[in-house]
């Protein structure tokens, strides 16, 4: 199936459970004539954009007080590359770094080319996938471990020691969320590795959108004191950078480049 047609049953998945509150696996999968596992995968990857809340057996609609505003693509890319190039103008030659899984840390591989001597690990099949593909050639490190398809990522002890026999200057990181008072959160009940992540590198990164901020997620990833620098675009409020600086956090806020 074309990446074009998954996108459009995903939309279709995310509309289908917000007319009707919840549904089944088992009932998407009839709905949308296609197999329960491409189902539970297009679950999390709605999962993963705010879209949706996946349950045992299912999803159902994300609560109304945490739903993102309805943004287009090409206004999501723009604000995602606003991010990654901001992000990119902190790493050095030489630098050695941790990108965790996401769609956000993801856009920051290809501004890579022209930084030399990089050393990376990952727990994202993805993410080793297109720093593979980069001419400079960075040296890949992976934690392995348990394969979360969840995360979309490798997670567990295995994949935590192997992180504690390093150390890195740069952590970039993703969110689902950032609770202003807290920190980062996430739909994600695995937050061991992220915490591991944040404890052996020099300065921790996260990369986030704007629309993220103020999202009260449940479950606490990384607290501010463990956060260093969070880069987000132009469009956060003053009032919500202002309340994070206080926590000891820089924050940078990419300008969006329109065409």
């Amino acid at each position: 199936m074309s990446k074009r047609n998954t996108q459009q049953r995903r939309h279709g998945i995310a509309a289908f459970i917000a007319q009707q509150g919840e549904a089944s696996v088992d009932a998407l999968a009839q709905h949308f004539s296609t197999s329960e596992v491409t189902i539970r995968k297009d679950l999390a990857t709605l999962e993963k954009s705010g879209l949706l809340l996946r349950r045992y057996g299912g999803a159902v609609a994300m609560p109304s007080e945490i739903v993102a505003v309805d943004e287009t693509e090409e206004y999501v890319s723009e604000r995602k590359l606003a991010i990654a190039k901001a992000a990119a103008a902190r790493i050095r030659d030489h630098n050695r770094l941790i990108f965790d899984s996401g769609s956000t840390t993801a856009c920051l591989i290809p501004l890579l080319n022209d930084k030399q001597g990089l050393i990376v690990m990952t727990n994202s099949l993805n993410v080793a996938n297109a720093l593979n593909e980069l001419e400079n050639e960075p040296t890949l490190l992976m934690t392995g471990g348990t394969w979360d398809p969840h995360s979309e990522a490798f997670q567990g002890q295995v994949a935590e020691s192997v992180l504690r026999s390093y150390d890195f200057d740069q952590l970039f990181i993703g969110a689902d969320g950032i609770d202003i008072e807290r920190g980062t959160t996430t739909f994600n009940e695995l937050m061991g590795l992220s915490r591991v992540m944040a404890e052996v590198s020099r300065e921790v990164v996260v990369m986030v959108e704007s629309s993220k901020v103020g999202r009260r997620i449940p479950n606490l990833e990384l607290p501010w004191d463990s956060i260093n620098t969070l880069i987000t675009d132009d469009g956060l409020d003053l009032e919500a950078k202002k309340q994070i600086e206080l926590c000891g956090v820089q924050v940078i806020c990419a300008p969006i480049e329109k065409n």
